[in-house]
C-alpha cells in the first residue's frame, strides 16, 4: 500500500482510501484544511501511520477502497464518520460487487484502449474527460494490473471479516461499473446519488468535506 500525506498541521485526518489504479494525482483538485492520508495501490495491506493525535478521523473510501477500509477500520480508532463512494464491500461478490464482465473490462485495458475505457466508464461529460487526463494516474498498467491480482488474492482471504456497515453512501447516477440500482438494494439506507456522473465523481465536488456534507 502506498500513501500520500498531507499535513496541515489539524488535529482532525481525512483518511481517503482510494480506488483500484488509482494515485494522489487524480485528486489535487480536492482541498481540505483538514490533514488528508491518501491511500492507494493495495499490493499488501501495510499501513505505517500514526493516528492516534486525530481528535476525530473521517474515513472517505471510493471503488475497490470500499472493500479494503472495511476490513482495515478496525485498526483505526476515533472514527467520526464512514463514507462509501461508488463501491461495495464485497468487491468480486459476482451479484452485488464486479460482475466477471467488468473485471474482463479492467484486464483488457491496454494502452491502445484505456482512454476509450475512461471516456465510458469513468467521466460523464467531455469537460470532465478533459479534467480526468490532466489528473490521470502516474502508473503504469502493469502496476495496475499486479494490484487487481492482489486484491482478488485479498479479498479471497478476508471476505469473513468485511465490516459493510458505512454512515453515508453516496452513488453516481450513471455508474457502468456499480450500477446504481444493484448498490441500492444492497446499502439500502443514508443513501446519496450524484446526478449527471459517472463512477469518477470527483469533479463534483471541490473540497473533501463538502463530500462529507453531501
Amino acid at each position: 500500500m502506498q500513501k500520500y500525506f498531507l499535513d496541515n498541521k489539524s488535529d482532525k485526518l481525512i483518511l481517503f482510501f482510494t480506488g483500484w489504479g488509482c494515485d494522489e494525482n487524480q485528486f489535487v483538485n480536492l482541498t481540505t484544511k483538514n490533514d488528508l492520508l491518501l491511500l492507494y495501490d493495495y499490493q499488501n495491506l501495510d499501513l505505517d501511520f500514526d493516528f492516534s493525535k486525530y481528535k476525530e478521523i473521517y474515513t472517505i473510501s471510493y471503488s475497490a477502497g470500499v472493500f479494503i477500509s472495511s476490513i482495515l477500520e478496525k485498526n483505526i480508532s476515533n472514527t467520526k464518520q464512514k463514507v462509501a463512494i461508488c463501491g461495495n464491500p464485497y468487491l468480486f461478490d459476482e451479484n452485488i460487487g464486479l460482475t466477471r464482465e467488468i473485471i474482463k473490462e479492467f484486464r483488457n485495458i491496454n494502452l491502445n484502449n484505456y482512454l476509450q475505457f475512461r471516456r465510458k466508464y469513468m467521466v460523464e461529460t467531455e469537460e470532465e474527460f478533459e479534467k480526468y487526463n490532466k489528473l490521470q494516474s502516474q502508473r503504469s498498467i502493469e502496476s495496475c494490473m499486479s494490484e487487481l491480482k492482489a486484491l482478488e488474492e485479498i479479498y479471497i482471504q478476508e471476505k469473513n471479516n468485511i465490516n459493510p456497515y458505512f454512515d453515508k453512501v453516496i452513488l453516481a447516477e450513471n455508474d457502468l461499473i456499480f450500477k446504481l440500482q444493484t448498490q441500492k438494494e444492497f446499502y439500502k439506507d443514508n443513501i446519496k446519488t450524484v446526478p449527471k456522473a459517472k463512477h469518477h465523481i470527483f469533479f463534483k465536488f471541490k473540497t473533501y468535506n463538502e463530500i462529507l456534507d453531501f
